[in-house]
């Protein structure tokens, strides 16, 4: 059975993965393992050493605190894994015209106060 710690850390991993527009096939061949190793570490089914952890945080561009924020000492993730915002900001960072980008800000406000 994984560890809940494990399985937290791998959701993170998942989320920034999917932020960064990274498929897991690239982080595997970045990593230099299968793309079923990657998913077997974002389930949580295999750990990742602390070198493993390094690795996959410079990978991803982030610190490797990144990689534990908000989880908690049981591994319970403080604010649990949204994979829509997750893809919505990996869509975000395609969008270069601000005009637009202040359009969507005031279209995503007005529908979350409409919710």
């Amino acid at each position: 059975m994984a560890h809940p710690v494990d399985v937290a850390v791998g959701n993170r991993v998942r989320e920034l993965r999917i932020r960064s527009g990274m498929t897991q096939q690239t982080l595997a061949e970045k990593v230099g393992v299968s793309f079923q190793q990657v998913q077997k570490y974002e389930k949580g089914a295999n750990r990742m050493g602390a070198s493993r952890l390094i690795q996959v945080a410079s990978i991803l561009n982030v610190p490797v605190s990144a990689l534990f924020q908000d989880i908690d000492n049981d591994g319970a993730a403080v604010e649990p894994l949204d994979r829509d915002a997750a893809k919505v900001a990996r869509d975000w960072r395609a969008i270069n015209d601000d005009k637009t980008r202040q359009v969507m800000r005031d279209v995503i406000r007005a529908l979350s106060k409409a919710g």
